[in-house]
């Protein structure tokens, strides 16, 4: 699992977080925008661990579904978040992620570019047998709930992104209660397996708190 730390290694970020007074509210904070969800109450019940299964198997069955969604609503908007629109991989004022390479040098890429790495590597390891088995026999290896909270990491980038950049094109298409919904859902899952760490949501504490107070999220 040597490869896998050094895939890993490849996400670095500068994340400093402000807000100014006079800035606008983002649209994805106001109403009904933050309100509007497909799921009546919250996600408690249904991310916890069910009787019977294995960790793993369900960590790996969950993670495999947040990615193709997050990157199935990411492509509904790709078209507009383009290397002239999008020339960093930004998530509000103060917030941007560096893309680090095989040396570990730290580098700005446009935002797309970002994208296409993150979900090409996480395609490469979904496809890896020895760390996503799906064959009798086949043990996950140690290091899984590692790889688990990495994705996870670079997913809620990309939720970022997309709530900050291009939640405008959302509504447009009449997706932001799909897209909320699919938000609340990956935080409660990170929350019950503790895949985030806490620097991790800055970019969308507040909408967290938002989702926390409409009983969204407990």
């Amino acid at each position: 699992m040597s490869g896998f730390f050094n895939i890993s290694s490849k996400f670095g970020n500068k994340t400093k977080p402000k807000r100014s007074s006079s800035a606008v509210r983002p649209l994805f904070l106001c109403q009904p925008y933050c309100n509007n969800s497909i799921v009546k109450g919250n996600f408690k019940t249904i991310v916890q661990l069910p009787k019977y299964v294995d960790a793993n198997e369900w960590l790996a069955v969950n993670v495999f579904d947040f990615y193709n969604y997050i990157n199935m609503f990411y492509s509904s908007i790709s078209d507009f978040c383009s290397v002239r629109d999008c020339p960093t991989m930004s998530a509000g004022e103060g917030s941007e992620y560096l893309w680090m390479d095989g040396q570990k040098k730290t580098s700005r890429v446009p935002a797309p570019q970002y994208i296409d790495f993150v979900m090409s590597w996480i395609q490469t390891l979904v496809n890896d047998e020895n760390t996503f088995p799906t064959k009798d026999g086949h043990d996950f290896p140690m290091t899984f709930q590692q790889t688990v909270r990495a994705i996870f990491k670079q997913l809620i980038r990309v939720f970022a992104h997309v709530y900050h950049s291009h939640y405008d094109k959302m509504l447009s298409l009449c997706q932001e209660g799909h897209f909320n919904t699919l938000f609340a859902h990956f935080i409660s899952f990170g929350r019950e397996f503790d895949l985030l760490d806490k620097k991790d949501i800055v970019p969308l504490q507040e909408l967290i708190d938002v989702m926390e107070m409409n009983g969204i999220l407990c």
